[in-house]
């Protein structure tokens, strides 16, 4: 008895790969006494046509005044587009936020971890998508974010 095996490809080559993208965010603010930079390098899994799920490396610093902020941490991220053009987002972020504060020439600094978790939707476009996303755990205390309601653009290659 005779046996043929046929495989399409080299076996060591995965379509894994084929199916990831890499992108993420750049953020600048600077005003009168202010400065905010943040960098969120990110990469997904495009599981399907429809649905792509991921994770996010997050940094941000600001100083404003006598007030200095450094937040990094990361994300999961998921993504659906029941039509290419609509895009709906659900993203789970843990900060460790550091803050330090001039008060009376004394220095007072906290830390402590925020979290958060946004649900979006946005136009897509090829490599590009634009909208809106809220944060469900918005907390006005403690969030880095100055509003639960945030405009966003997402660039993947």
């Amino acid at each position: 008895m005779t046996s043929f095996v046929h495989s399409q490809g080299n076996p060591s080559q995965s379509d894994f790969w084929n199916k990831v993208q890499i992108g993420g965010g750049l953020g600048l603010g600077i005003g009168n006494k202010s400065f905010n930079a943040s960098l969120s390098p990110s990469a997904l899994y495009r599981a399907t046509n429809q649905f792509s799920t991921g994770v996010a490396l997050n940094l941000n610093y600001a100083k404003f005044n006598d007030a200095q902020l450094m937040a990094y941490g990361g994300s999961l991220l998921t993504f659906y587009n029941p039509i290419p053009v609509i895009q709906f987002s659900a993203e789970l972020e843990q900060l460790r936020v550091n803050n330090k504060i001039k008060i009376n020439g004394e220095n007072h600094t906290t830390s402590y971890w925020s979290p958060a978790l946004f649900a979006g939707i946005g136009y897509s476009m090829p490599n590009i998508t634009m909208g809106v996303r809220y944060n469900v755990l918005h907390d006005d205390q403690k969030s880095i974010y100055a509003n639960a309601w945030m405009p966003f653009v997402r660039v993947y290659f």
